[in-house]
């Protein structure tokens, strides 16, 4: 007998409650509504539904079960704990928890003093279990008021709204080469002008991509359709976007891989970050964790099949940079992206933008809180970004002039968003770039080197780092270039010198990158094992009982010798008269086998009959025999002949 028709008859030694426990744990073959106990067998023996129930095991039952397939047909409780060495009151309890849990759902069962383990199982672990791993301490828990995460979350989560929000508006000024993924060659370059981590940039890449404002476009990472309303919304509906993203993303954290820049992948990782943020909602919401490698180990050990320790403490260091947990204890946001409603907590987690900045002696920017899009662009134009904010020099002076913008329309536009005024040190730097800047101009056409002092060109003709530009004097202030503008723009700044591009006018030319919106990749659809709603636990229970009761011995209905009868006669009766109705053929049979009266009209000639109340006694090769009333003689009618049959209340 197969594994599987065992399977069968086990379940068809089981009681309605055991067999609902079963579909209550194995709820993928219960919403696959099976007809039969042996249908249920079939769906509890599939690939799918065995993954899916392996993957729920701790990693007690994991080695109990790994040992039962080891041990093959010599399995039983004996040799079981002989191999896992359960010496012990504690090991031998540990054991019997095990085989119910596995008993429960169908992997193993008992049959006639062995064990039997379910079939298309394989072992788990690469290595023979020696012994039962023990559980782990459980996460120890602490008092903390229930604020205090919240208010702790507020910097980390400000901080990624921030950084997506600096990584969409630089995928749409510059070019940032990607992919199926984004190298990491090209991820850490990402990283040093974004300046975070390459754990940090990885994060924000996917944030950005699983809430669909990037998407990548002829090997570009390009802003999508939907990045324009998430950038112009407030920072809290910003954070609501990111933080429903989160537990969706697929990749394994801590991974050390490219960045995705697909929305859906193979991996677990989006049961990893679920499973992490629904172990910290447990906690009642005055409560913490004291130890967050505690909370590591438990979850490594009750679902080892999803949870690594090194993919779990790096999701955990996702969910405190989201805003998600903080100080050990799961924020009302994180508790909001499980049960619904983020956009109703998300306003406390996230300041509103900032429409000034603090501009310092030092030449640095500070912005209390988000930046909103007018202050990023103004102090994008003339700063760099640092850490804490942005900074001032030279170069980036230097860039705002080559944009156009004169050194007083400059400084006026710092000076309307700073909360300070400008510092001196600040003015001072615009207008001494200034008084150098554009002293030099090269012209796109025929790449004319002009400047208004003779003695600096003479000097630019004869420097020879600018050889292999083959400078020809043209006049007094013109020199010719042999090489483009952009390749002699870019060696006459290698060379020390300032220059700037001008059209054939003489106006100032400024490159950008096309703006680029792109329609984000539809969402993966979740596998949901059918198109139909999965059962309700009290659908179950009617399931489990409908499956039980199907499978009970039914007694076999005979019929009573009088019953039987009337139904022969009835068969017979309709076969010989082609006028009588049903019903008038079910009454004349109950007379024939009940010898009660009747009245019958029988034909005498074409258009006449004669009616009599007969008593039938007797009915063969077509002939009713009946006594007639009221003189009770006996007589025989041809059945064919009989028009009409009603009953009678006397004779």
């Amino acid at each position: 007998m197969g594994r599987k028709t065992a399977l069968a008859g086990w379940l068809r030694e089981l009681d309605a409650v055991e067999v609902r426990d079963i579909l209550a744990l194995r709820k993928d073959a219960a919403d696959r509504r099976p007809h039969s106990l042996r249908a249920l067998a079939d769906e509890l023996t599939s690939a799918a539904s065995l993954r899916a129930a392996v993957d729920g095991l701790d990693q007690a039952c994991r080695d109990v079960l790994d040992t039962v397939l080891r041990l093959g047909d010599e399995a039983c409780v004996e040799a079981l704990a002989e191999r896992l060495r359960c010496t012990g009151k504690a090991s031998r309890a540990e054991l019997k928890r095990a085989l119910g849990q596995l008993r429960a759902r169908a992997l193993v069962w008992p049959a006639e003093g062995r064990l039997v383990s379910s079939p298309g199982l394989r072992p788990v672990e690469d290595e023979p279990p020696q012994r039962i791993t023990p559980a782990p301490r459980a996460p120890r828990r602490a008092p903390q008021n229930r604020g205090f995460a919240d208010r702790a979350a507020i910097t980390p989560a400000t901080s990624t709204v921030d950084g997506v929000t600096r990584l969409v508006d630089l995928c749409d000024v510059e070019q940032v080469a990607c992919r199926a993924v984004m190298g990491l060659r090209e991820l850490r370059r990402l990283a040093g002008v974004l300046r975070a981590d390459e754990g940090r940039t990885r994060l924000w890449v996917g944030l950005a991509v699983e809430a669909r404002l990037l998407a990548v476009d002829d090997g570009r990472l390009v802003p999508t359709v939907g990045a324009d309303p998430w950038r112009a919304a407030s920072p809290p509906e910003r954070l609501t976007a990111l933080a429903r993203a989160w537990p969706r993303l697929t990749w394994t954290p801590g991974k050390q891989r490219p960045a995705s820049a697909e929305p859906s992948s193979s991996d677990s990782g989006d049961r990893i970050r679920r499973g992490l943020l629904e172990r910290y909602a447990l906690l009642d919401e005055d409560e913490a964790f004291e130890h967050r490698h505690e909370v590591v180990a438990d979850l490594v050990w009750t679902r080892p099949a999803v949870h690594g320790r090194a993919a779990t403490e790096a999701a955990l260091v996702e969910a405190e940079s989201v805003g998600l947990v903080a100080l050990g204890a799961a924020t009302s946001l994180g508790r909001a992206v499980l049960a619904g409603g983020v956009d109703e907590v998300a306003g406390r987690f996230v300041p509103p933008d900032a429409s000034t900045a603090h501009l310092r002696p030092d030449l640095t920017a500070v912005v209390a809180g988000l930046p909103s899009r007018e202050l990023s662009a103004v102090l994008d134009l003339a700063a760099d970004g640092a850490a804490g904010g942005w900074r001032f020099s030279g170069a980036s002076v230097r860039r705002a002039l080559d944009a156009g913008h004169e050194p007083d329309a400059l400084l006026a536009r710092l000076a309307s968003v700073a909360e300070h005024g400008v510092p001196p040190t600040l003015a001072h730097l615009v207008r001494e770039v200034a008084r150098q800047h554009g002293r030099i101009t090269v012209t796109p056409v025929a790449c004319c080197v002009r400047t208004e002092d003779p003695v600096l060109l003479s000097e630019i003709a004869a420097h020879r780092s600018l050889a292999q530009l083959s400078l020809q004097p043209l006049g007094p202030t013109v020199l010719a270039s042999a090489k483009p503008a952009k390749e002699t723009l870019a060696l006459l700044r290698a060379a020390g010198y300032a220059p700037t591009t001008a059209a054939v006018d003489g106006t100032a030319v400024m490159a950008r990158l096309p703006r680029r919106r792109v329609e984000a990749p539809p969402p993966a659809r979740a596998a949901t094992g059918g198109w139909r709603a999965p059962l309700t636990g009290h659908e179950v229970a009617k399931l489990a009982a409908a499956l039980v009761e199907q499978e009970r011995p039914r007694p076999k209905f005979v019929l009573p010798p009088v019953e039987s009868q009337r139904i022969g006669t009835v068969r017979l009766l309709r076969d010989q008269s082609l006028v009588l109705r049903d019903s008038e053929v079910v009454l004349l049979a109950d007379a024939l086998v009940s010898r009660t009266s009747v009245e019958i009209a029988v034909a005498n000639g074409p258009r006449s009959t004669v009616k009599h109340v007969i008593t039938p006694v007797d009915h063969a090769a077509g002939n009713l025999k009946a006594n007639c009333a009221p003189r009770g003689e006996h007589r025989e009618f041809l059945v064919s002949r009989i028009r009409s049959v009603r009953a009678v209340t006397s004779v």
